[in-house]
């Protein structure tokens, strides 16, 4: 009503240029050649370049650790992490990278979670995807067990998996503290109207804790600028904590 009497008090979408206003993602496949991502450091180097001009200056990056496609380690990860900061430093590229990982729920998991530690973002926080096909059986107890252990789950994408499509099969996630990630590209319908669909729905029910760019390759990076002057992205923005991933 206040708004057809006045009309000058509409609030028009702000235009974003880059994602800035972010300051950090913290879902991307970066590291050379031990995933889906970049195959290589050449590319390596030339998708964290994107990222810069996208605006982003904190960059945590999550290869995929899945028992049949990509078994990486602790090891293999920090060895790769460390290849890539160091050809920064020499590039005197001004960006803050570090790696986490994106693991898959799987029975492998559940055995890993329970022998050593994993590789978490800022705040002990775990970065967790499940099968697009169905969910793991037991998925509630396995980040039930994640928090008892001291973590906190974060589940990856949640929008493209197939099973959930309703705002309350994705609230009984935020009511049991575990936080939802969803990827930049579902907001422009990349993956589908579907996911589009339910990411519109996570962020009209505030259920979005973090955005995440899920960078794999060029292809990405170019549909992340057309991105920029969807409407559906200043409310994604608004509610993303990303911010919180900083380091002190």
């Amino acid at each position: 009503m206040l708004h057809s009497l006045f009309p000058f008090l509409r609030q028009t979408p702000r235009a974003y240029t880059d994602f800035s206003a972010l300051e950090v993602d913290m879902h991307s496949h970066l590291l050379p050649g031990i995933d889906d991502g970049a195959p290589d450091l050449p590319t390596s180097l030339e998708l964290i370049g994107s990222l810069m001009a996208l605006g982003y200056r904190h960059l945590y990056t999550t290869p995929h650790v899945m028992t049949e496609l990509y078994p990486n380690t602790r090891s293999t990860i920090l060895r790769k992490r460390d290849e890539v900061q160091e050809a920064l430093l020499e590039l005197g590229m001004d960006v803050a990278f570090d790696a986490a990982a994106e693991y898959y729920i799987d029975e492998t998991f559940v055995q890993l979670m329970n022998t050593e530690p994993l590789l978490t973002l800022p705040g002990n926080r775990v970065l967790v995807e499940q099968s697009m096909m169905q969910p793991f059986p037991d998925l509630m107890q396995v980040l039930f067990d994640l928090q008892m252990k001291g973590y906190l789950p974060v589940l990856a994408h949640p929008e493209r998996y197939p099973y959930y499509r309703t705002a309350d099969a994705l609230a009984v996630f935020a009511d049991r503290n575990i936080e939802l990630q969803v990827n930049l590209l579902s907001l422009n319908g990349y993956y589908g109207a579907a996911p589009r669909k339910m990411a519109k729905i996570l962020v009209d029910n505030n259920l979005v804790s973090f955005l995440g760019t899920d960078l794999h390759h060029a292809r990405h990076d170019d549909k992340l600028k057309s991105l920029l002057p969807d409407a559906l992205l200043e409310k994604g923005i608004s509610q993303a904590k990303n911010a919180v991933l900083l380091a002190p």
